[in-house]
């Protein structure tokens, strides 16, 4: 083959990897309306306005005859749907590494999740069940369906490319949510102009999202391909455990094969705690906001749409850092922002919005590559054969086990009556965290895993 084949060759895997990237990039931009406008805003309040509206005298909801407190079922729900996402995902993605056939399993979670998000027009009344049922069978599909895409990263781009390609998805996702939020928001405020109910606007809003979900799922289902799946190195036992164990026995057949990667076990730890500290933020922020600071409504709303827009600049500001400091220093200098950022917040007087919308843009502007680099530096220490099932471990560690900071935040409240001294505990996580990465050789663990070490990571 002569020099001019070979570049002609080149030119065109480049072209071909590009496209496929492309369309990677369209399953962020069209999932990410869900997390942002279903359970972000919308879905909470009303789905707990639902079940109050069916609870007897006492305010109690009897789902399968077990008795609840109404303004519990939505919490309830989440959790419920997480450990359903633990139970399915090692499954899945131990499915998707032995037939190398991870499209067909992306497309069903992905529309499994948006017809059910689609589904929740129908609930008005006291259709609580029926919200709670969706709910679950959404939150747990789209955990199911971010594990395969995640699982896409280290195959569509070479070991130079993988933060740039995540910071873009991770853009792509916040992008879409911050415009579709807009227009679910200008829905809701002004619905009588549109003659319809505040209750139907809700409805609207929440079906629109799952449409948005399943409309652009067919880029990259489009553009996607399958690979053949790679040798694997098995043992008697996990090869057993793949054929016949549900769920948490699949799991802990995969973490029993991560002990053979020590390291890429010490990274996954420190994401772990710093990603829980990451995910409490990001869910008592606005009780901090509404209940220390007395902001209203519509002001932590606006702090929801700031930190999404600026999140978009985030992750591809903290990717282009990464091309020049590497991952792991980016990632350790965003920890240290998030740090900084806490300390801000504990010392914001009450009653000033402009100081919370502050916070907002601290937040989404370390939000995005936060989440984007350490996803990208994963896929590093992946080894060949086994991203779907590594990175459903990963995507727990994302979805399933962000449990231990709400913990803290609930218990240092209740002994101190303080909402600023719950908020200033989540620092721990984030320097716990810091520490644990900080001590991670990156470079040995990509080795290890039988990875290319790139020139800077």
């Amino acid at each position: 083959m002569d020099i001019d084949s070979v570049r002609t060759a080149a030119s065109d895997e480049a072209a071909e990897r590009r496209r496929e990237q492309r369309g990677w990039y369209f399953y962020d931009w069209a999932c990410s309306v869900y997390s942002t406008s279903v359970l972000t805003v919308f879905l909470g309040p009303y789905l707990t306005s639902v079940a109050k509206h069916a609870a007897d005298a006492d305010g109690y909801v009897h789902p399968l005859g077990v008795p609840v407190r109404a303004g519990s079922f939505f919490a309830y729900s989440v959790s419920l749907s997480v450990i359903v996402a633990v139970l399915v995902m090692p499954l899945v993605g131990a499915a998707a590494d032995r037939s190398g056939r991870k499209k067909p399993l992306l497309g069903a979670a992905a529309y499994v999740g948006a017809a059910a998000t689609t589904g929740m027009f129908f609930l008005g009344g006291d259709r609580y069940l029926l919200g709670g049922a969706l709910l679950i069978v959404a939150n747990a599909a789209q955990s199911v369906a971010m594990m395969l895409y995640n699982s896409y990263l280290p195959q569509i781009a070479p070991p130079e490319e993988r933060d740039a390609v995540s910071s873009r998805g991770w853009a792509f996702g916040y992008a879409a949510g911050s415009l579709v939020l807009v227009v679910n928001l200008v829905l809701y405020l002004a619905h009588d102009s549109f003659g319809v109910s505040e209750s139907m606007a809700v409805r609207i809003c929440l079906a629109s999202a799952g449409l948005w979900w399943g409309g652009f799922t067919l880029v990259p289902l489009l553009r996607l391909r399958d690979r053949p799946a790679a040798a694997r190195e098995t043992t008697a036992r996990t090869e057993r455990a793949a054929r016949t164990a549900p769920g948490l026995r699949q799991l802990v057949a995969t973490v029993r094969d991560m002990r053979r990667h020590p390291l890429t076990l010490a990274f996954l730890l420190a994401y772990l705690i710093y990603n829980d500290g990451i995910q409490t933020v990001i869910s008592q922020a606005s009780v901090y906001g509404s209940e220390e600071l007395g902001l209203s409504q519509s002001t932590l709303i606006g702090a929801v749409l700031l930190v999404q827009v600026l999140a978009v600049a985030g992750a591809l500001g903290m990717g282009a850092l990464a091309r020049t400091y590497g991952a792991k220093r980016t990632i350790l200098g965003s920890l240290a922002a998030w740090t900084l950022t806490l300390g801000a917040g504990y010392f914001l007087p009450a009653g000033a919005p402009i100081g919370f919308f502050l916070l907002a843009s601290a937040i989404g502007l370390v939000l995005g590559g936060s989440q984007a680099l350490s996803r990208s530096l994963f896929s590093h220490l992946v080894p060949p054969g086994k991203e779907a099932e590594y990175f459903s471990a990963y995507e727990m560690s994302d979805r399933g086990m962000s449990w231990l900071g709400p913990l803290l935040f609930g218990v240092t409240y209740q002994l101190t009556g303080s909402y600023r001294d719950a908020i200033i505990s989540l620092v721990i996580f984030f320097v716990v965290g810091f520490l644990l990465l900080a001590r991670v050789p990156v470079r040995r663990a990509i080795g290890d895993a039988g990875n290319p070490v790139p020139e800077r990571i």
